[in-house]
C-alpha cells in the first residue's frame, strides 16, 4: 500500500515539506482545501494536481498523522505568516538576567556585607542572582562550609529574595539560585 520510504519526524521539522518533497515522504495524504474543503485521503499526485490547478502549493502541514496532512494554499504567504508569529513570540519573551556573586567559604563578614549589597541592588533591578561558594583544597572534603556561608546570605538577602533553588554541590562550588520577591501592590 504505501511503499514510499518514511522520513523521521525531527527531519521535517527543519523545513516544511511541498509538493514533489511529500511524494517522497507518503504516496497518500488527507488533502484540505485552502477554504477548509475536504478532499479526503487521496494520492499525492493528484493532491499535487489539485493546487496546480488552483495555482497554489500542497504544503505538509502535520506530518505525525496517519495519513500526514495536507493543504492547498500560498507557500510564500504561509512562510510570511510563520515567521510574523515567531517575530511576535520573540517580542513578547521576557529575558532574564542572571548575575553571580562568587564567594569563598572563609569570606570575611565586611566583605560578604559588600557582595550581597551589591546582589540586593541586583534584586532590586529584577534581576535573578546566583550565588556560589568556591571550595578550595580540603574544603573540598567538607563542603558544610559552604553552605554554611549560603545559610548566613539566606537570612540576610530575606526580605529581597525567594530561594529558586536550594543550595547544591556543583562540582568545586556550592550554589544556590535566588530570584526577586514580588513587589506587593
Amino acid at each position: 500500500m504505501n511503499d514510499a520510504p518514511q522520513t523521521p519526524a525531527r527531519e521535517i521539522d527543519k523545513k516544511t515539506l511541498i509538493n514533489e518533497q511529500i511524494f517522497r515522504f507518503s504516496e497518500e495524504v488527507r488533502c484540505v482545501g485552502t477554504d477548509g474543503t475536504q478532499y479526503g485521503v487521496i494520492p499525492t499526485r493528484q493532491a499535487i494536481a489539485i493546487a496546480r490547478d488552483l495555482g497554489l502549493e500542497l504544503v505538509l502541514i502535520s506530518p505525525d498523522a496517519k495519513p500526514p496532512v495536507a493543504k492547498v494554499m500560498d507557500f510564500g504567504k504561509y512562510k510570511y505568516e510563520q515567521e510574523k508569529r515567531a517575530k511576535e513570540a520573540k517580542k513578547k519573551q521576557k529575558l532574564v538576567e542572571v548575575k553571580e556573586i562568587k564567594l569563598t567559604a572563609k569570606i570575611a563578614q565586611n566583605d560578604l556585607n559588600y557582595k550581597v549589597k551589591h546582589a540586593i541592588e541586583f534584586l532590586e533591578d529584577g534581576k535573578h542572582v546566583k550565588f556560589r561558594v568556591f571550595l578550595k583544597g580540603r574544603e573540598m572534603a567538607n563542603p558544610a562550609v559552604g553552605f554554611a556561608v549560603l545559610e548566613v546570605v539566606t537570612k540576610m538577602v530575606d526580605e529581597y529574595a525567594q530561594i529558586e533553588k536550594d543550595p547544591f554541590i556543583d562540582g568545586r562550588f556550592v550554589s544556590m539560585h535566588t530570584i526577586p520577591k514580588k513587589k506587593k501592590g
